[in-house]
């Protein structure tokens, strides 16, 4: 994941390295597009319709991830367009210990553990709690996706940066439904007949979640990543100008 912690520091897979930055005697020779997606990529995008062809996602939040397609190209043309012909570096630079420490920890607990408990969900038959994680896991499965879509020279920085932001904000909202279902299910029954052990884990992963994601956004990406974001474009385009 690379919105906000990877190479664009939110969270995702473990970031993949960035295109070789050419050299003075290369430089008037144009990069080679990348055409294909990532391994990492096309994994992300496989959960993501499976995910969505189950029916565990509402319209509303699959209705988000085309909207935000046509965002990032809407605005990487109209506000914030490319200053240079190879991706920007990322924000923090490439090799950060605790960054890469924090993009892994993010990974186990937004979409590994989350995608083992739907698994598990589907043998113990916790229909209510599979539906109640799922959102949150499509969301972020298709963040992968989309970070890894704009870390290209076709869109700037700052379209990079807003990606994790307005995913991190939508999928706090499908994480905070997910901890109201979770905390209701003894009053539902579930309890009585489910795993209690998956009551608890339930509910512990769900809570994790949210404070993790709460703290990436508030604590992170709004006051440090995103201003130094604007900051390095803003500076890039004058120095060219």
């Amino acid at each position: 994941m690379s919105g906000g912690v990877g190479p664009t520091c939110d969270i995702t897979l473990p970031k993949e390295e960035p295109p070789h930055q050419p050299d003075d005697a290369s430089a008037a020779k144009p990069p080679a597009r990348r055409t294909f997606f990532t391994f990492r990529q096309l994994n992300a995008l496989a959960v993501a319709i499976v995910l969505s062809a189950s029916g565990m996602v509402s319209a509303e939040e699959f209705a988000f991830v085309i909207f935000s397609v046509a965002y990032i190209y809407f605005i990487s043309k109209v506000a914030f367009p490319p200053t240079s012909p190879v991706p920007d570096p990322p924000v923090y630079g490439e090799k950060n210990t605790i960054l890469s420490l924090y993009v892994v920890v993010g990974a186990v607990i937004g979409l590994f553990l989350p995608i083992a408990y739907i698994f598990e969900g589907i043998l113990e038959g916790d229909k209510e709690g599979i539906k109640a994680a799922a959102p949150h896991v499509f969301l972020l499965a298709s963040q992968v996706f989309m970070e890894g879509l704009t870390f290209s020279s076709r869109f700037s920085l700052p379209v990079r940066v807003l990606v994790p932001v307005f995913y991190n904000a939508m999928r706090i909202l499908s994480i905070m439904e997910w901890v109201r279902n979770e905390f209701s299910k003894v009053e539902s029954g579930y309890g009585i007949g489910g795993s209690w052990r998956r009551v608890w884990v339930g509910r512990a992963l769900a809570a994790v979640n949210m404070g993790f994601w709460s703290f990436n956004l508030f604590g992170f990406l709004l006051p440090f990543y995103v201003p130094k974001a604007f900051k390095l474009y803003y500076s890039n385009s004058k120095f060219r100008d």
